[in-house]
């Protein structure tokens, strides 16, 4: 396939010139995004499956982040703002998610040159060329793209110059299973499976209060959710909790003294010393191959040093990671890591198997590029099933493609962000490697 010619800007034809850009998502990134494109005087249209801006982060509004706001704010959004009286929050205070949306994204979003093109409740359930599907090639560069769009059932199309796809990955989560499949028996027991984050001191508190809970999954999302918990075990009697992993140790959760976000840092530390006394009971290399239910309870079988092993428990957490959705491009030309399912170019960077700690390198419109011309993924679903991704990477992102959408060579490839070194071990690399490391 035929990549990007870096050397030059975006072809469009007279038809394309017309048309806007279309952004899948009004999360963090989906707005930055068009806080860019409100700066280069490009017309785009934003489309939000959810019922508000920023709905996924809505879900999860409970947890406090570990990056300061000054990590936290995109530049060109920060600019639209203060020329409308806006004021930064304090820059070294970490907001929940809440916080940020109701601060930051909410007033962004409210901006005149951005709502009124902002469709909530709308779902891209399809992306292709108009009149093409991906086998065809002929006249595809000026080519308008096309949006399914199903909005409350009522199914309709948009063509677009070009498609920054900043839907995120929160609402499709990895398997339980370790085999990436769906485990065996989860229909039967999909209401006692909560998704990852629930809100354990809030809204979700009487679910979990005085029950036995196992939390499934060894990175930051599950250590919140384990320390919520052991929250809610010290006020509400009764309340048990198991973290089951698949590994001999969460190596995601451990960072190095390093690690520059301390709120990040404290989380491993916080978790252990939960462990040692004994609140948080860990049933470790543990690999979940079937889910049945036992009364009121729900039974995880998984295999355990070669044998299977039994676990009963009132509720189970998922918080296994996330994935992106992918059948909604099934008639884009995608080059992807075979195995992250990221960008073919970004997937070195970020793959934790090859990638020893957390810390990423600034990356823009090159490394993010596809063989559709005009089709990128930004933000967390440009990271496919990689972890450890940060808000101010995604930021530099879009401002790299919306630089080459107008047309600014020199900008979009002047990558700069400076981002705080994590100290993220999330690979099972040996000492000799680790050493060399950010992770030593």
């Amino acid at each position: 396939m035929t990549l990007i010619d870096l050397t030059r800007p975006p072809v469009y034809s007279s038809r394309l010139a017309t048309l806007p850009v279309a952004i899948i998502g009004a999360g963090p990134i989906g707005l930055a995004a068009a806080a860019n494109l409100v700066e280069r005087g490009i017309d785009f249209v934003i489309y939000e499956a959810g019922d508000t801006i920023a709905d996924s982060m809505r879900q999860w509004g409970h947890i406090r982040l570990f990056s300061p706001w000054k990590h936290l704010v995109d530049p060109a959004s920060r600019r639209l703002l203060e020329a409308t009286g806006w004021s930064h929050p304090n820059e070294d205070a970490l907001p929940t998610g809440a916080e940020l949306v109701e601060q930051y994204l909410a007033p962004l979003a409210s901006l005149d040159a951005i709502a009124s093109r902002i469709h909530t409740g709308v779902e891209v359930s399809a992306v292709a060329r108009e009149g093409m599907d991906r086998t065809r090639t002929a006249n595809r560069l000026t080519t308008p793209f096309l949006l399914r769009l199903n909005e409350h059932g009522e199914v309709t199309e948009m063509t677009a110059r070009a498609v920054i796809d900043a839907s995120g990955t929160y609402r499709s989560p990895n398997s339980l299973a370790s085999s990436g499949l769906e485990p065996l028996g989860l229909p039967e027991v999909a209401d006692l499976v909560s998704h990852a984050l629930p809100d354990v001191l809030g809204r979700d508190r009487i679910r979990f209060a005085g029950r036995h809970t196992t939390v499934v999954g060894a990175g930051h999302s599950a250590a919140n959710t384990l320390l919520n918990l052991a929250a809610l075990a010290e006020a509400e009697p009764g309340t048990r909790i198991t973290w089951v992993i698949r590994n001999a140790s969460a190596v995601r959760v451990t960072t190095s003294p390093d690690d520059e976000l301390e709120a990040r840092a404290s989380l491993g530390a916080l978790v252990d010393a939960l462990v040692a006394s004994g609140v948080i009971e860990v049933l470790d290399r543990f690999e979940i191959v079937r889910l049945s239910r036992h009364g009121d309870s729900v039974r995880l079988v998984g295999s355990r040093a070669g044998e299977l092993v039994d676990h009963d428990t009132d509720l189970v957490v998922n918080a296994t990671g996330f994935r992106p959705n992918l059948d909604m491009l099934r008639e884009i030309r995608l080059e992807l890591d075979d195995i992250v399912e990221a960008p073919k170019r970004l997937a070195p960077l970020i793959d934790p198997n090859v990638h020893t700690c957390g810390t990423v390198e600034p990356h823009g419109f090159v490394e993010l590029q596809q063989p559709e011309n005009g089709f990128f993924l930004a933000g967390m679903k440009s990271y496919g099933r990689a972890p450890t991704f940060l808000l101010a990477t995604g930021y530099e992102q879009v401002r790299s493609i919306t630089a080459w959408l107008a047309g600014d060579m020199a900008a979009a490839t002047k990558v700069e962000l400076v981002l705080p070194a994590t100290g993220v071990c999330s690979t099972s690399a040996g000492p000799e490697q680790l050493s060399s490391g950010c992770c030593s």
